[in-house]
């Protein structure tokens, strides 16, 4: 992956803040993005943990000449920052701490990751208390609302809810906007995660490939924020389905066997056994057993990750889905480099 130039992204740009961290409670800020959440000028706050979507969405706010990059870190970050980008250090636990950062801000965007997504209660109390109008929690994934769904991915979908429960309660002092993306489908071709192994041209299809899940690449969902953030009374108290691609594993398999020319090794697994490993994994405690639970009721015949049955906003949003030839070809391409 190409190394991110920080100093040419922040250079000429309005004032804004990034929290960054430790672990799964990394959080980041970004302000003077925007104005007023009718105004292309608001302030955004971007809470961020160590995930995928930091560079996407931050590119797609920088790219959209929003704002300049100010940093917000634990007291203990040894992280360093370009020149550039203004650090500033807080306890992420400390709610005075956190609503001082938040100061100013019209928009709070959380993307913390893992366990660390039933941690958001303190980052709306912050929030209310600095006066902002919207708050993105963490959502970025399956629909967890899905009640089959959270019963498979106990760990973390619950959290997801819980989150915008307690936001719900809050309407009368701060708005909402929770996005559901589907899988990340650059990160998971690449990574594995949804099968495929582009360097040995394998796969595990489960239950046969023929089940439709939804995914949308890092730059379609940075986007898609922002698409939010320009329509706020649409978007406002909303969960906010997206779905760049909308497609089968055997979908998918083809398009690579079409971009490579070549043949690929086909193991068929059943989604019962994809989840009897998950148990088997989680009862040793192992706590990536989550995958097979996710994998199991997404790619399955269950058919949990689509997002199409609680109707897709990409049209109302202005969003351009590029082609999954165009897709694979650069995930083909980043692998092998």
């Amino acid at each position: 992956m190409p190394r991110y130039d920080w100093k040419s992204r922040c250079r000429g740009r309005r004032s804004s803040l990034w929290i960054d961290g430790i672990g799964q409670h990394n959080l980041g800020v970004m302000s003077e993005a925007y104005r007023g959440l009718n105004d292309p000028a608001q302030d955004i706050a971007y809470l961020k943990a160590g995930g995928n979507l930091r560079v996407p969405v931050l590119q797609a706010f920088l790219d959209a000449g929003r704002s300049k990059v100010s940093i917000l870190t634990r007291k203990e970050s040894k992280s360093l920052f370009p020149e550039s980008v203004k650090v500033h250090k807080a306890d992420y636990t400390n709610v005075t701490e956190l609503q001082r950062s938040m100061e100013g801000q019209d928009v709070v965007i959380s993307m913390v990751t893992g366990l660390a997504a039933g941690d958001q209660n303190i980052l709306v109390d912050a929030a209310i208390a600095a006066g902002v109008k919207r708050f993105l929690p963490s959502e970025f994934g399956p629909p967890s609302r899905d009640a089959a769904f959270a019963a498979l991915n106990q760990a973390i979908l619950p959290l997801k809810t819980a989150a915008v429960d307690y936001l719900k309660t809050k309407e009368s002092q701060i708005s909402w906007t929770s996005i559901v993306t589907g899988a990340f489908f650059d990160w998971a071709l690449d990574s594995g995660f949804i099968g495929f192994n582009i360097l040995t041209r394998t796969v595990g299809l489960i239950d046969g490939g023929t089940t439709v899940f939804t995914a949308s690449t890092l730059a379609y969902i940075a986007k898609a924020v922002l698409a939010c953030l320009e329509r706020p009374d649409e978007t406002k108290n909303q969960y906010v389905f997206i779905g760049e691609f909308n497609v089968t594993q055997l979908e998918v398999l083809k398009t690579l066997e079409e971009v490579r020319g070549e043949s690929w090794s086909v193991e068929h697994l059943k989604s019962e056994d994809v989840l009897a490993s998950g148990e088997r994994r989680t009862a040793e405690g192992d706590h990536m057993a989550i995958v097979e639970f996710t994998r199991a009721g997404a790619l399955g015949k269950r058919g949990l990750g689509d997002n199409r049955p609680w109707g897709l906003w990409d049209e109302n949003l202005g969003l351009k889905r590029r082609s999954l030839d165009q897709a694979v070809r650069e995930s083909v391409a980043r692998v092998a480099s």
